[in-house]
């Protein structure tokens, strides 16, 4: 999804609160979208907040489905699903501010040891795909300003996929990606 339209969170945004109404019973589901660019296969995340508080976030990391419905999916899931959080009212809805997330495609981050893999890392820009063996996660991009190290985010990164903040293999697989994003201006 490198080719999004400039007015893509118009069309992203409306559609994230529509189907959140929707599931709570309040609207009927939202128009099917003539947009092509949704059709296409797409990843995102959408996040929920409520008094400037997280409230739900869920999200899709490669794509899987056309990109309007994994945004309709990850919207619903994170107002209702999201096991962090009891499921949101209409009232909850009403106060809530949504921001959709957009991924872009990945790219292998490459080197022979990890030194260089972090002075490849573009801190605030690349939101980064953990992997070895069994073992996976990521961090989207805007978890650089909890980390702005990159020594410190790979770390957490291998600690949130279960491994040691110093672990460090050949066969670690890194990939980046960036992330288009666009926020509602406040509650609706």
């Amino acid at each position: 999804m490198d080719s999004l339209p400039p007015d893509a969170g118009s069309i992203l945004l409306p559609l994230a609160r529509l189907s959140i109404a929707h599931a709570l019973g309040r609207q009927p589901a939202p128009a099917a979208a003539t947009a092509t660019w949704l059709g296409a296969l797409g990843a995102s995340y959408v996040t929920i907040t409520h008094a400037a508080r997280l409230r739900g976030r869920t999200g899709t990391l490669e794509p899987q489905r056309p990109l309007g419905v994994d945004v309709a999916a990850n919207a619903v899931h994170a107002a209702l699903r999201d096991p962090c959080f009891s499921p949101m009212t209409l009232a909850d809805l009403d106060g809530a501010v949504i921001e959709v997330a957009v991924l872009s495609d990945f790219e292998s981050i490459t080197g022979s040891d990890e030194n260089t893999v972090l002075s490849r890392l573009r801190v605030g820009i690349d939101g980064v795909i953990f992997r070895y063996g069994r073992h996976r996660s990521t961090f989207l991009p805007e978890v650089w300003a909890q980390y702005a190290d990159p020594g410190e985010f790979l770390a957490w990164l291998k600690y949130k996929a279960g491994l040691p903040p110093d672990f460090w293999d050949a066969d670690v697989s890194l990939q980046r990606y960036t992330v288009a994003r666009w926020t509602e201006s406040s509650a609706q």
